[in-house]
């Protein structure tokens, strides 16, 4: 007999809530990349015919169940505008 511990699947993913911003109340199951969280995420919404792009900051983690959930914030100053008619200026450099 061995006295080796079984051992715990590690979980490969997590899970992004977003808190507010367009995607406000949105959850969805994302990878984990070399086993760490998105610091930022971007997503794209088509908003008045316009495509756009919001970026959400993390802002905390918990665990639960052995899965890790992050609040993700909206980052207003980097993420296009939702409202106007101003040209579509999210480019990061």
């Amino acid at each position: 007999m061995s006295d080796a511990q079984p051992e715990v699947p590690v979980s490969k993913e997590y899970i992004a809530e977003f808190v507010d911003g367009p995607f406000e109340g949105r959850v969805e199951h994302r990878v984990l990349v070399d086993g760490k969280t998105d610091d930022e995420i971007s997503e794209m919404a088509t908003v008045g015919g316009q495509d756009r792009l919001f970026w959400y900051v993390a802002e905390g983690a918990r665990e639960v169940q052995g899965v890790q959930h992050v609040r993700y914030r909206l980052d207003a100053r980097d993420s296009d505008q939702v409202h106007g008619n101003d040209e579509v200026d999210s480019y990061r450099f």
